[in-house]
């Protein structure tokens, strides 16, 4: 019977030769995947015996990943922002760099409820999460508001979009697993809702929308061939979907509300450029990430506007 250390040693070396940059880390997951364990249980027991079944699922896992296959799809789930998340080829994987647009997110919400109260408020804040894709940002947003005790019905009102009715459906099933699809409803659109029944404007506006040049997608590494292309493909310059989103904000937006759009590490100027192009007289900053590159642009109304 194979051990957990034979197992993975020859995995190590076959996904090594497919051009996996983190084989070990890939075969170590796939394994505590097919055993049904964590990673830190197989990584401590290298003399285990693993049954045949197991050994088989494994295999099957390993020669999917040699082709390319991601190995949030292989399994799956992704973790992001402390949550497992059911992904598959309707959505884009959640990435890390991504939990900043969630943790600055958040932040604005305790601050705004902070002032209503103050203030004397009692309407809800309205957000939406625009290109949700497998709702990653708004569900996380709306699980740590609960835990937080803000109340999702009462406090905050989340919404999510897409113009893709796949990634929805995927969206609606993380939504049922964490228990929020009562109080964040996700809705098909382009961008923003519009039309007859169109909401009031919204507080605060999130989104992860596609910010990889056209001629870069063919560069990314495999495993991105097996995601949507038009949740990565952002245009010629990267910022089509972006700009698209600033050209709907004057409406959007309450007068004191503000935008936070996920940026690629290299577009903070060209995100400047394009607020002052398109919304003159706005205020723009650009939150870094923890290694310090851009990763997330604000836009709001200058105070008084």
């Amino acid at each position: 019977m194979a051990t957990v250390g034979g197992l993975l040693e020859s995995a190590v070396a076959r996904l090594r030769m497919a051009g996996s940059e983190s084989a070990r880390l890939d075969a170590e997951v796939l394994l505590a995947f097919a055993l049904g364990t964590e990673r830190t249980a197989i990584v401590a027991e290298p003399e285990l015996q693993v049954a045949p079944p197991a050994a088989e699922r494994f295999e099957a896992a390993v020669r999917r990943r040699e082709h390319g296959e991601p190995v949030a799809y292989i399994r799956g789930l992704k973790e992001f922002f402390g949550l497992a998340f059911g992904v598959d080829d309707r959505a884009l994987i959640p990435r890390p760099e991504t939990e900043r647009l969630v943790e600055l997110g958040i932040a604005d919400v305790m601050a705004r409820l902070g002032a209503r109260a103050r203030a004397g408020g009692d309407e809800p804040l309205r957000i939406v999460d625009v290109g949700t894709g497998s709702g990653a940002v708004a569900i996380s947003v709306a699980v740590e508001l609960r835990r937080r005790r803000v109340d999702l019905a009462e406090d905050v009102s989340i919404v999510g979009t897409d113009r893709s009715a796949n990634a929805l459906a995927l969206a609606r099933e993380n939504a049922v697993g964490h228990a929020v699809a009562d109080v964040v409803p996700f809705v098909e659109a382009d961008l923003l809702p519009d039309g007859p029944g169109r909401p009031p404007a919204f507080d605060l506006v999130l989104a992860n929308l596609p910010y990889v040049r056209s001629a870069a997608v063919p560069e990314l590494p495999v495993a991105a061939s097996f995601e949507p292309r038009d949740a990565l493909d952002g245009g010629p310059d990267g910022l089509g979907p972006i700009r698209g989103l600033l050209t709907r904000l004057d409406d959007a937006l309450a007068s004191d509300g503000a935008a936070l759009l996920e940026i690629g590490s290299d577009q903070g100027e060209a995100a400047r450029r394009a607020v002052e192009d398109m919304l003159p007289g706005w205020v723009w900053s650009v939150e870094t990430d923890l290694a310090g590159l851009p990763r997330v642009l604000r836009v709001e109304r200058a105070t008084g506007s």
